[in-house]
């Protein structure tokens, strides 16, 4: 039988883990991206190896795709949009957690804290990664080709396409139900 158990992090809680995201960026501002994002791979691998709570490792899980997102170049993320996530990702590259990962069943609370907060903050680039990824994979399977060679500009054309086909479809729904071209249109010319 599980438990649920709900942590509500005040206005000055927030701030709190801003403060230490802040600090953490001056202590990793010399590292370069990789460094960076090895030290977060590192902490996925560290969780995984001692067998953390299943509701801190989803979160952990989460830093796969902020991960992804800084080196994938098929993704080709921003500069702008690369500095976002990677000064999110500092706080797991500094060794001074606010509690140790090596405190038993909490100890990587608040590595999980600082996960939800900066998908949180980053919701719409994960969201559109993880779009991303799924649609590299499936257009790569079905069209018998290597994942690697799909890139953002054909994820960002499909979705183009899939607009269009959706607001053709909604016109051509709009038509139907308003009498079709009995009723007229101003845009149909003889």
């Amino acid at each position: 039988m599980g438990l649920s158990i709900n942590i509500e992090l005040s206005d000055s809680d927030l701030d709190h883990f801003q403060e230490v995201l802040r600090r953490a960026h001056q202590t990793a501002g010399s590292k370069s991206s990789r460094e960076i994002t090895d030290a977060a791979a590192a902490l996925l691998k560290d969780a995984h190896s001692s067998h953390a709570p299943e509701f801190i490792t989803e979160r952990l899980g989460k830093l796969d795709a902020l991960i992804g997102m800084v080196h994938d170049e098929g993704w080709g993320l921003p500069d702008e949009d690369k500095a976002r996530v990677l000064t999110a990702l500092t706080y797991f590259a500094d060794p001074k957690d606010v509690i140790p990962d090596n405190v038993p069943v909490v100890g990587y609370l608040d590595d999980a804290i600082m996960i939800e907060l900066c998908v949180r903050e980053l919701k719409h680039e994960v969201e559109a990664y993880e779009d991303f990824c799924s649609f590299r994979k499936h257009e790569a399977e079905e069209r018998g080709l290597d994942a690697a060679t799909m890139v953002r500009a054909d994820w960002m054309e499909e979705r183009r396409s899939e607009l269009q086909d959706r607001m053709r479809r909604r016109r051509d729904r709009d038509s139907y139900n308003h009498g079709g071209s009995a009723g007229g249109s101003l845009f149909r010319f003889r």
